[in-house]
């Protein structure tokens, strides 16, 4: 098929969400039974008392992982853990997912056994019914892509846009260590590429590289809420970075947003390491991405049921959107919010 040249835009001018919004913006709902549809991190279908949430994610081998470093089972376990994280984002419960993948002809039948290993682990870890897929060849490698399916009662489903003036910021766990563990890998990927009888130094590294290789959804947090009776206002998982995520938070509710530099939670390793790297350990945590934490928004008054929980953070509040998007550093300077993205990231 021919296109005309002299009109081409360049899908790089767009980048990842501008095509996702310029490719949707067009799409009407015709069904009843269609809740939510696209633009949050899984749509919201109302097929029976219950509301099912829908979501799927794509792995490309060069493009979201390297066998180099990857063990296959690792793969398995991260591709289908990065789908439930969607659904938990919604206040969802993960129920069955759908495996689908595209191999070429160097993976043997007991090198896809032990990728399928990994996703029935992550399965029996959550509770999740594996039920269909499809499989095909490729020319170019291993493509994985995953739909999971959950489900909420009605009224307990959390979008991206309720975040209201004057609700705290909060996140779970910590940030930036899984993209520390990929500079890790990447170094030692490097090292074995000009001499592979050294081996990996790898020690003392063990929990970034987790962070990394084999991340867990924060099903624990989606249960807290439901034993502290808290419905956040707003919601969504940081794979793409905590800058990335709050910007999708203000734009999808129409606020702003006061983020404060101190508080956002980096675990010391993730600390050290990026002192290593020459980074700057919260420029790692704004914009590295994949640490597959909860960020998410509350209504003021339930700041006593979060504020001794070990695992809820609150790092900022939410403004009116005329007072943009601020992060507030350290030192007291304020400064636009921005998400550099992983290029932005290189020293």
């Amino acid at each position: 098929m021919d296109f005309d040249n002299s009109t081409r835009t360049e899908l790089s001018s767009l980048g990842e969400f501008g095509l996702i919004n310029h490719l949707t913006q067009h799409i009407e709902l015709k069904n009843t039974e269609t809740v939510k549809g696209v633009g949050d991190d899984a749509a919201v279908l109302l097929l029976g008392i219950k509301q099912t949430v829908v979501t799927t994610d794509m792995l490309v081998e060069g493009v979201h992982f390297d066998l180099t470093y990857m063990p296959l089972k690792h793969l398995g376990y991260k591709s289908v853990v990065v789908n439930l994280s969607d659904v938990y984002a919604m206040n969802a419960q993960p129920k069955q997912i759908l495996v689908s993948f595209a191999l070429s002809s160097r993976f043997s039948l007991e090198a896809v056994e032990e990728l399928y290993s990994g996703m029935l682990m992550a399965c029996q870890k959550y509770g999740v019914d594996l039920v269909g897929g499809d499989t095909t060849s490729s020319t170019s490698g291993l493509v994985i892509s995953i739909t999971a399916i959950g489900v909420a009662d009605p009224g307990t489903v959390v979008y991206r846009s309720g975040a209201k003036e004057t609700n705290l910021l909060c996140v779970s766990g910590d940030l930036g260590g899984a993209y520390m563990g990929l500079q890790i890998l990447e170094r030692e990927k490097a090292v074995y590429k000009e001499n592979p009888k050294v081996q990996p130094d790898l020690e003392g590294k063990d929990y970034i590289l987790e962070r990394q290789l084999k991340p867990e959804a924060r099903k624990d947090i989606i249960d807290l809420f439901a034993r502290l009776q808290i419905q956040p206002t707003a919601m969504i998982d940081i794979s793409d970075g905590l800058a990335s995520e709050i910007l999708h938070i203000c734009k999808n509710s129409n606020v702003g947003v006061e983020l404060y530099e101190e508080k956002i939670p980096i675990d010391p390793l993730t600390y050290d390491t990026a002192r290593e790297f020459g980074l700057d350990p919260t420029v790692c945590a704004l914009s590295g991405g994949e640490d597959y934490e909860l960020l998410f928004t509350i209504d003021l008054k339930d700041h006593e049921k979060v504020k001794n929980q070990l695992d809820f953070t609150v790092i900022g509040h939410i403004t009116n959107e005329s007072k943009g998007k601020l992060l507030v550093t350290k030192s007291g300077t304020v400064t636009e919010l921005k998400a550099q993205g992983w290029d932005g990231l290189k020293p």
